[in-house]
């Protein structure tokens, strides 16, 4: 096998590059889609096609077009085990300062899933489950991730996804959105003002450099998680999503 100067193999990076590729694009392009997307050669390319699919990473639609496989939602699925894991101590952390449950998420096909969870010792507390799926515009771990990406993008998943409304305080509309979005992006975290369920509020923040779009929260009922809360809240949520981000980054 052929190695480039940084000590990769050539082929296994190639793959990933496609696996990348395929994902960014939404999870499944044409081989002309991905030759004009990648410098490799179209022979290359088909070979390495041909061989994913055998191995059940990549699937090749009725209509020509190559989609993610099945059995990447295993290693997907391991991968999210592991990142709640590391995840963990710092999200205890964050309840053990704050008695508020705390929750990481993840981007995943246009929504988020809740992957990691230390929930608060109150007996009132916001039900969110690991393993949770939910949308981006009306959550505030989701509202962090979107915050995250160009408008173009966040166009393109709610326009997927849809926006439906749970509360009366939900956000209904993309121009909504992107004036939210904005607010976030200035002051570096994300509110959820009763748009998930009424009766909670959330602080999130993103996670900064990680490999994939992910956040952190802290969530309790709106007579505990008051502007007060916020206060110490933030900060603890910044110390620790940089943390999370060290750890994910250490080579």
């Amino acid at each position: 096998m052929a190695e480039k100067a940084t000590g990769g193999v050539q082929s296994v990076e190639r793959v990933f590059e496609l696996l990348e590729l395929i994902t960014d694009a939404g999870g499944d392009v044409t081989l002309s889609e991905l030759s004009s997307s990648t410098d490799l050669p179209l022979p290359t390319i088909h070979r390495l096609l041909r061989t994913l699919v055998a191995l059940g990473y990549i699937r090749q639609l009725p209509n020509r077009r190559y989609a993610l496989g099945p059995r990447l939602i295993r290693l997907g699925e391991g991968a999210n085990k592991q990142l709640g894991a590391l995840a963990r101590p710092q999200l205890k952390s964050l309840v053990d300062r704050l008695g508020e449950t705390s929750n990481m998420a993840v981007l995943d096909s246009d929504m988020v899933i809740y992957v990691a969870q230390v929930p608060s010792l109150h007996s009132m507390r916001m039900f969110t489950e690991v393993g949770r799926r939910a949308h981006t515009h009306d959550t505030g771990v989701g509202k962090a991730i979107l915050a995250q990406l160009d408008d173009d993008v966040v166009r393109g998943i709610v326009t997927r996804t849809g926006m439906p409304t749970p509360t009366a305080k939900s956000i209904g509309d993309f121009d909504s959105l992107i004036a939210d979005l904005n607010r976030i992006r200035e002051r570096g975290y994300s509110i959820d003002e009763e748009e998930q369920e009424l009766g909670v509020r959330c602080f999130a923040m993103a996670v900064p450099n990680a490999p994939t779009p992910t956040a952190i929260s802290v969530s309790g009922p709106v007579s505990r998680v008051d502007q007060a809360f916020a206060d110490r809240a933030v900060p603890l949520l910044r110390e620790a999503a940089q943390a999370i981000s060290d750890e994910l980054n250490q080579n």
